[in-house]
């Protein structure tokens, strides 16, 4: 059976509810209080910044799904409660003792994330009333809500959900992001947060959620630069009824399909919401001699604040890639690579060559513009996806606190 797209989001799964609230941590009157809880018990997995900064719900978080286990998450934006010391754990702290009073709970199955402004401490009296509200208003149709409550410079909120047949059960999985900027991410997302119906085993679902990872979110980029806060969560409670998942055959293996193709998304979406956008840039990296490589290359092409500001100006200037990718510490021969802007070929065997100027216009007008490096040392290919650098995102940065 192939997959099937879901609408819900991040309530998608069975079992799932959520909410979304305005409680006082946004002068604009945004959402900026999301709940999601499993009202059965649900195996956890989580994967973190690697910024030496960890904020304090990254802490407080990665203590409390050791375990493997987790119920409900709670998230704040308006805050990125980073940098706050030791008060700054206890209102981590706070966030999940309040929320697991008011669901019945343990603390400790309670996850916490936060997202805005560093170095500032938590209004608790706020949040503690937000949490309070958010509980009373859990639903299976509180995703829309859920999706915008943690956005900060986002222009659009992003939900993903599928559903898949995995040992003759439907399993669906579903997820929210959010993410505009400070995205190079090292491990996940800014913040995504993915739930699913799945029976699987905490180390297990830990397993397939690092590879997913790897694969969507850790293929990003808008800026170059990695969040305090950046953490990606996913709550497995079991109620699609399908044979646990304790060991790695075809069913985890269609789980892992399952979960890519929600994760995917949620990082496309990112890239497309970017700060200051206005073009979705996709490399490949093809024939590389390993996966490594090839990722160093990609990574290293929309990263290159000249390839970013070329794209945003519609200038063909190939010559910008051939310099990012000469930057890079990646394994290749510069006397085989070949240059593509869609279909166009700009480069053989790192040497320029004629090509229609008209046509490149025509393929650098698109908002989504595909770029390939073909290495012709290997058989590995690596796709990331990124985006343009405009006088927009400087304006937004610019002026990011007020």
């Amino acid at each position: 059976m192939k997959m099937k797209k879901e609408e819900k989001g991040v309530t998608a799964a069975s079992g799932f509810s959520a909410a979304g609230i305005h409680c006082g941590l946004k002068k604009t009157g945004k959402k900026d209080l999301a709940l999601i809880y499993s009202s059965r018990p649900a195996a956890a997995a989580g994967v973190f910044t690697q910024n030496r900064f960890q904020a304090a719900p990254v802490i407080v978080t990665r203590r409390h799904i050791a375990s493997g286990s987790a119920r409900a998450i709670v998230c704040n934006s308006g805050n990125a409660n980073a940098c706050s010391g030791e008060q700054g754990l206890y209102d981590a702290k706070r966030m999940a003792e309040v929320a697991a009073e008011k669901l019945g709970l343990q603390a400790e199955e309670v996850l916490v994330a936060s997202t805005g402004v560093i170095g500032s401490n938590l209004p608790m009296e706020k949040i503690e009333a937000g949490i309070e509200k958010a509980a009373g208003l859990l639903s299976p149709d509180g995703w829309r809500d859920a999706a915008e409550a943690i956005l900060t410079t986002d222009l659009v909120a992003k939900n993903a959900a599928y559903s898949l047949e995995i040992g003759g059960k439907m399993v669906t999985a579903g997820g929210i992001a959010k993410g505009s900027g400070m995205i190079c991410p090292n491990m996940a997302t800014m913040l995504s947060f993915v739930t699913t119906d799945c029976a699987i085993t905490p180390d297990l679902l830990q397993r397939a959620l690092r590879q997913t990872v790897d694969y969507s979110y850790n293929l990003i980029t808008v800026d170059g630069d990695t969040s305090t806060n950046d953490m990606a969560l996913v709550l497995a409670n079991g109620m699609a009824q399908n044979p646990l998942i304790a060991e790695e055959n075809d069913d985890f293996r269609r789980f892992v399909e399952l979960l890519q193709q929600v994760n995917t998304e949620l990082a496309q979406k990112i890239v497309r919401d970017g700060e200051g956008a206005s073009k979705f840039l996709e490399v490949t990296v093809k024939n590389a001699p390993s996966y490594a490589d090839g990722k160093k290359i990609a990574l290293g092409i929309l990263n290159s604040n000249l390839v970013k500001t070329a794209f945003f100006g519609e200038d063909a200037n190939w010559g910008r890639i051939i310099s990012a990718i000469g930057q890079t510490d990646a394994d290749f021969d510069p006397e085989r690579v070949d240059i593509f802007l869609g279909d166009l070929q700009v480069a053989r065997n790192g040497c320029g060559l004629p090509f229609s100027e008209e046509r490149a216009k025509e393929i650098l007008a698109e908002r989504d513009i595909s770029i390939m490096v073909d290495l012709h040392l290997g058989k590995e290919k690596v796709t990331a996806w990124g985006s343009d650098l405009s006088y927009e995102y400087v304006r937004i940065n610019a002026s990011y606190r007020s």
